[in-house]
């Protein structure tokens, strides 16, 4: 089961409210959900919009679940830190795949400069094609 951190619509007509929610990817928008993150109205005051909950979004984010954009520019707003973190650990992992590069290609290397070089082969002459 893919989780998903995405907005699911609450509200009426011309008063658009949204939860933050975990959910399962194949759920629909405003079907069943896992979780409540918090809540986005976008509608409200600058400083009443958002209200995240840092560490459960920290914790669906560790079990590996991925967020919607509209999420990310929410996170970035209201849970910065959470945000940063996420981040930090994208490119560590990045840093190492590249490190594993590097070291398995210098491996190889020092493989093949190690082995003996092989005698090179005899050209194999070509009969000359017979002309009728």
């Amino acid at each position: 089961m893919a989780v998903k951190i995405r907005l699911r619509a609450q509200g009426s007509v011309n008063r658009a409210m949204y939860r933050v929610v975990a959910t399962d990817s194949r759920a629909p928008r405003d079907g069943k959900y896992i979780e409540t993150l918090g809540w986005y109205k976008p509608r409200a005051k600058p400083e009443l919009q958002v209200e995240l909950k840092p560490d459960r979004l920290q914790y669906w984010l560790d079990l590996g679940a991925v967020f919607t954009d509209k999420v990310e520019f929410l996170m970035k707003k209201a849970a910065p830190g959470v945000f940063q973190n996420l981040r930090a650990k994208e490119q560590a992992k990045r840093l190492k795949s590249t490190t594993m590069r590097s070291k398995s290609a210098a491996v190889a290397s020092s493989k093949k400069a190690a082995a003996k070089p092989a005698a090179p082969k005899a050209a194999k002459a070509k009969p000359a094609a017979a002309k009728k």
